[in-house]
């Protein structure tokens, strides 16, 4: 029996239309916009002035903290200003534009295509070239990887999970890469079992992906101690607490992190990364976006300069389709819509969904008919009728004392909702308001 994690869940329309899309690497855009706060944390520090020059992988912008990243230019070319650009939020936010001159790369970048197995490095030098390289998650929460890798004292890391669910409708990029690229991602996941001193990693991948399970498993031989663990297909599985219910049958506990139960949890698309990293000192400046949609010509996986314009993948991809009513980034769950095709592709951009306009359009809401449906939906156990209501009547004390904070934001009780409630947006903007409450103490 396949396993998958207890508590709530969904089972949204796959609409992997892009499975068999090979990846195809897009062409340079004449420019680029590079935001600063691509992860996490503080923004990176700017390093670069206008009309200075740069290659790719040339660093713009410095980690500006503990929780942070660096930041590399993806194109070679002169800076042509930092200004405030609108990013797939939708708000303006502080960007290094770039004018692509040719394609020249800093001269320690291994740029072929030469597998590096030897893992010749210890613990702390692979942390620092992680560091150096600013690679974030790529499965979308873009947490700093170098901090998730630093166990704090008093702490075990028992096992590396390394997250291959892309349980999002429509997304293939991970699926791509997992069958394109497996020798690297593996080595990838060995120099993060390197890096956390663990012997175990296991790769959780859904049942619906039955050729990159079979293609792992036969390679897995030559990889010791890496597990491939097929799952049952659930919506939110690929999220943290969920993957590690699933394949460890261990709860994290409310308000802690994976660590606290001896895990530490990647994406397959990190593992890449941290392959390119330490063994071909590449830092992360592209990556693998989906773009999709059902009236899209041409569903696609493709590699995209960090910076390049959402409307070049567009391009690529068929054009815009004539019945579109919203584009989003990301996937339908918890994806966000664009209001400008010319923002900028992040290291937190995993896909383009291109929505019909019939599809697009939200239902007027009606009230709360109790029914349970959110309830019994929630993977995190949650009231999410009752976290609404908390925002609407801005009961701040008691959205924290009933787990709002807890709420992992998969949208698992919006899809359920048989009277359309906005439930995820006001929890959302519950989460801010209880969260700026809760640092305010710590002050």
């Amino acid at each position: 029996m396949l396993k998958t994690f207890k508590i709530g869940g969904v089972h949204p329309e796959e609409n992997k239309f892009s499975a068999g899309a090979a990846i195809e690497k897009l062409p340079l855009p004449g420019t680029v916009n590079i935001p600063v706060a691509q992860h996490i944390g503080a923004p990176a520090k700017v390093l670069v002035n206008r009309k200075d020059e740069v290659k790719v992988g040339t660093v713009i912008a410095e980690s500006g903290g503990f929780v942070s990243a660096n930041i590399h230019s993806s194109v070679s070319g002169v800076v042509q200003k930092i200004d405030n650009v609108y990013d797939a939020s939708g708000y303006r936010r502080q960007a290094v534009i770039i004018k692509v001159e040719g394609d020249e790369w800093e001269d320690q970048i291994d740029q072929s295509a030469d597998l590096m197995h030897d893992i010749n490095l210890s613990q702390k030098e692979i942390i620092d070239k992680i560091n150096a390289a600013g690679i974030v998650g790529l499965g979308g929460a873009t947490f700093p990887t170098h901090v998730k890798l630093m166990v704090p004292e008093g702490k075990k890391a028992e096992m590396l999970l390394i997250n291959g669910v892309e349980c999002e409708p429509y997304l293939t990029a991970d699926h791509r890469l997992m069958l394109e690229k497996k020798h690297e991602m593996m080595i990838g996941i060995r120099i993060l079992m390197t890096a956390l001193g663990v012997q175990k990693a296991a790769i959780g991948i859904e049942n619906n992906k039955p050729d990159a399970i079979e293609e792992l498993r036969k390679i897995s031989v030559d990889y010791p101690g890496i597990d491939i663990v097929p799952l049952k297909v659930k919506y939110p599985q690929g999220g943290e607490k969920q993957l590690i219910k699933a394949v460890m049958n261990r709860e994290v506990p409310s308000g802690k992190l994976p660590i606290e139960v001896g895990a530490v949890v990647q994406n397959v698309g990190t593992a890449f990364a941290v392959y390119e990293a330490v063994q071909k000192n590449k830092p992360l400046i592209e990556r693998i976006v989906t773009v999709t949609g059902k009236s899209v010509k041409k569903p696609s996986n493709l590699w995209v300069r960090i910076g390049t314009p959402v409307e070049n993948l567009i391009e690529a991809a068929g054009g815009l389709p004539e019945d579109t009513g919203k584009v989003v980034s990301g996937g339908p769950m918890m994806g966000k819509a664009l209001n400008d095709l010319g923002a900028p592709v992040t290291k937190g951009t995993s896909g383009v969904l291109i929505f019909k306009d019939n599809e697009a359009h939200r239902v007027d809401y009606k009230a709360c008919i109790r029914c349970g449906k959110c309830v019994t939906a929630c993977p995190m156990g949650l009231e999410p009728f009752q976290l609404m209501n908390y925002t609407t009547h801005e009961m701040w004390k008691e959205s924290e004392a009933d787990r709002m904070m807890d709420c992992i934001e998969c949208g698992s009780c919006s899809f359920t909702c048989p009277s359309y409630r906005p439930l995820l947006d006001y929890i959302r903007l519950g989460k801010s308001n209880v969260s700026q409450i809760i640092r305010s103490r710590k002050q």
